[in-house]
């Protein structure tokens, strides 16, 4: 508990150094945009919340606040979709499978958690649709919800599942996972806004540029050399190779929830640029990353 509380109080004050830059910096240098940045602030704030909460009473109050972000976030992403009346049964359907995969990490069942929605759900969710509804659009409404599923429910409810997989480490590989995936997307935004000049995918997002994938890439790869020893028990090998790791798999998830969106939302430009601060926008790169880093440490070491 000591050494849990001693991280709290380490991680509060570097928040709060880096707010208080932001505040600093947006000062200086008004014509630059820090948005995204200020809301990524938001994001972190909230996470160390969750995981004050987590810490010092109970994993389940970390499980169920998890549960309601995946809520928030397939919720944004629903309302992005171009639904018709016959879509909304498919609505609730999903939500309601939201309850049923975090109920399996809660009694510790991992074969049911990782098949539920993508074997069952994903071949039941299709019925409310069928039955009475036509033939007209139905691939795209049930592929459009299924793949809300699996990056909003299915990818985050991995981090809810570290602290019960692993009691003893779960925290910490928690904090490891986020922090390096927060950190990750920052400086890429970062170094995209001074001196990013090659964009990934110009259309879809433009803080996507290949000199921020390449500034992330090493920091995050040096960030893990030095934080995995007090965070994680794992070796110096897959302390560096977790960071790399962490780093490819969330600058995909970025670029992949950017070209969605975009997809999503071809000529209604205000939404898009609304939807830049949402749920959606702050967790896209954990919803590869999670189920990434769990499923690779999980096979590499017993304690899983």
């Amino acid at each position: 508990m000591n050494s849990s509380l001693l991280t709290i109080v380490l991680i509060f004050a570097v928040l709060s150094v880096v707010h208080l830059m932001y505040y600093v910096v947006g000062r200086i240098q008004p014509d630059k945009d820090y948005t995204g940045l200020g809301f990524r602030i938001k994001t972190w704030w909230g996470m160390l919340l969750i995981f004050c909460l987590a810490t010092l009473f109970n994993p389940v109050v970390s499980l169920l606040s998890l549960m309601v972000l995946a809520f928030f976030a397939l919720k944004e992403y629903f309302s992005m979709i171009k639904s018709k009346k016959a879509d909304r049964r498919l609505f609730l359907w999903a939500y309601l499978s939201i309850p049923a995969q975090f109920y399996w990490i809660y009694i510790g069942w991992y074969g049911m958690f990782i098949v539920f929605i993508p074997i069952y759900v994903f071949l039941f969710l299709p019925l409310p649709r069928l039955i009475n509804k036509g033939t007209v659009g139905f691939l795209r409404s049930v592929s459009r919800v299924q793949w809300g599923l699996m990056l909003m429910v299915f990818g985050l409810s991995h981090l809810a599942y570290f602290q019960f997989a692993t009691p003893q480490y779960g925290g910490g590989l928690v904090l490891f996972l986020v922090v390096l995936t927060q950190l990750g997307d920052v400086v890429h935004y970062l170094a995209s806004i001074y001196f990013g000049k090659r964009k990934v995918v110009p259309t879809a997002n433009p803080n996507l540029t290949w000199e921020g994938f390449a500034c992330a890439f090493l920091v995050t790869t040096g960030a893990s050399y030095l934080i995995y020893p007090y965070l994680t028990p794992l070796n110096l090998t897959f302390g560096i190779v977790s960071g790399m790791l962490i780093s490819l798999s969330g600058f995909f998830g970025s670029l992949t929830v950017s070209v969605l969106k975009r997809d999503l939302l071809i000529g209604d430009d205000d939404k898009f640029d609304a939807l830049k601060k949402s749920y959606l926008s702050r967790v896209d790169s954990l919803t590869y990353t999670s189920p990434i880093f769990f499923h690779v440490i999980r096979y590499f070491f017993d304690f899983m």
